[in-house]
C-alpha cells in the first residue's frame, strides 16, 4: 500500500504558535487594516482554510496576539517587581523591563502603545486590562511600604508606568547615542528620586529580611546594582530618605567637592 508525501502535520498547538507568529510581524509590519489573512497564511506557510481552522477571522486572530504581547509585558513586571526587596532597585528593574520589551526585534509594543485598533472596544479594554494590572502590582508595593491610600498608590504607579512607556519608545525612536541601559538607568534614577520623597512604614523586620536576602542573592551570583554610586547610599535598603536627611547627604557630598583634596582623574562619574 503506497502513501503519498505531503507536509508535516504539527500539533494544534505548536501550529497556533506559528500562526501567531507570523501574525503579529504582520500586525506589527502593516497594522491591523492593512494586514490580510492570505499574507499572513502565505507568512505563516500555510492555506487559508488552515488559518481560519485556528481563527474565525481577523479581529480574533489579532486579539488573539494582542493577548500574548499583553501577558509578556505583565509577566517582565512582575518578575521586575519580584527580582529584588529593594525599592530603588525595583524602580530599576521596572524601567529596564519596559525597555526591554520596546526594544525587542518582535515589536510586541507597537500592539499596546500604537495600535490603529485602540477604537475597537475589545482592542481597547486588552490594552487598558494591560496596563492597569501593571499598575497594580506596582500600587501594591507601594502602599504596602508607604501605607499610602489605594487611589493616590494606583495614581503613582500609573505615573512611573506612564514615564517608562514613553521615554522607552521615545528612546527607540530617536537617533540619540544613549544605550539602552544607560537610557533605562536615567530614567529609573528620575522616577526613584520621586517616589523616595514618600517615607517607608514597613515594618522594620520585614526590611532588614528584603535586604538579607537581597545580599545571599548578590553573593551567590551577582548584580549588576551591587555596587550603587555614592549619590544612593542612603537609599540601599529601599528605604525612602527623610527629606531633612536627604539634604544633610547633598550638603555633605557638597562639602566634600569642596575639599581641597584633588580627586583621581576619571572618578568624576560613575561608570556603574
Amino acid at each position: 500500500m503506497s502513501t503519498m508525501a505531503g507536509p508535516s502535520r504539527l500539533p494544534r498547538q505548536e501550529r497556533r504558535a506559528q500562526l501567531l507568529e507570523a501574525a503579529r510581524d504582520a500586525f506589527v509590519a502593516q497594522g491591523y487594516h492593512a494586514a490580510g489573512m492570505d499574507g499572513i497564511a502565505e507568512l505563516a506557510g500555510v492555506s487559508k482554510p488552515v488559518l481560519y481552522q485556528h481563527f474565525p477571522g481577523k479581529l480574533e486572530l489579532y486579539l488573539a496576539v494582542l493577548d500574548e504581547s499583553s501577558d509578556s509585558l505583565i509577566d517582565r513586571v512582575r518578575a521586575a517587581l519580584d527580582s529584588t526587596h529593594d525599592n530603588r532597585r525595583r524602580v530599576r528593574a521596572t524601567f529596564a523591563a519596559y525597555f526591554d520589551f520596546v526594544a525587542h526585534d518582535s515589536g510586541s509594543f507597537r500592539l499596546i502603545f500604537e495600535s490603529d485598533l485602540t477604537n475597537v472596544p475589545e482592542a481597547a479594554s486588552r490594552v487598558q486590562r494591560t496596563n492597569e494590572t501593571c499598575a497594580q502590582m506596582i500600587a501594591g508595593v507601594i502602599r504596602e511600604d508607604t501605607q499610602l491610600d489605594a487611589d493616590t498608590a494606583m495614581m503613582l504607579a500609573m505615573g512611573l508606568l506612564g514615564m517608562a512607556q514613553t521615554s522607552a519608545r521615545h528612546w527607540l525612536h530617536s537617533p540619540s547615542p544613549i544605550s539602552q541601559e544607560e537610557a533605562a538607568r536615567a530614567m529609573s534614577a528620575l522616577a526613584w528620586r520621586g517616589i523616595s520623597g514618600f517615607p517607608l512604614t514597613a515594618h522594620p523586620a520585614s526590611v532588614a529580611a528584603g535586604a538579607a536576602q537581597d545580599a545571599v542573592l548578590e553573593a551567590a551570583g551577582g548584580s549588576p546594582d551591587a555596587s550603587p554610586s555614592a549619590e544612593h547610599a542612603d537609599d540601599e535598603r529601599g528605604a525612602v530618605a527623610p527629606e531633612r536627611t536627604r539634604t544633610k547627604t547633598a550638603r555633605t557630598s557638597a562639602a566634600a567637592k569642596a575639599s581641597p583634596t584633588p580627586s583621581a582623574p576619571g572618578r568624576t562619574r560613575s561608570t556603574r
